[in-house]
């Protein structure tokens, strides 16, 4: 029997997180966002807490490669635990009149 028996998975990041071979895309790309939904769907502290680490990971590797140009803390923290966020369902506006 030749290949390998487990699907690969091209959208799981690798250190130092930058951008993922498959498709370039900063990890967590749309797809590995939809797969990390879908593994997590029964704890979303858990997704809060794989996503915490994984932005403390990508702040060392970021700014190792490069300190005087690492991404803002804002946008790694919109990169990483922010797009998970619960959110509370917004209220319709009434209308005017």
């Amino acid at each position: 029997m030749t290949g390998s028996s487990q699907p690969t998975r091209p959208h799981v990041p690798l250190r130092p997180i930058v951008a993922l071979p498959a498709c370039g895309a900063p990890w967590p790309c749309a797809t590995a966002r939809l797969s990390l939904l879908a593994d997590y769907r029964s704890s979303h502290v858990a997704l809060s807490i794989y996503l915490a680490g994984m932005l403390y990971n990508a702040v060392e590797d970021l700014h190792r490669l490069n300190p005087h140009g690492a991404p803002k803390p804002g946008a790694l923290h919109d990169r990483f635990p922010d797009w998970a966020a619960p959110r509370a369902p917004r209220m319709p506006q009434p209308p005017d009149g």
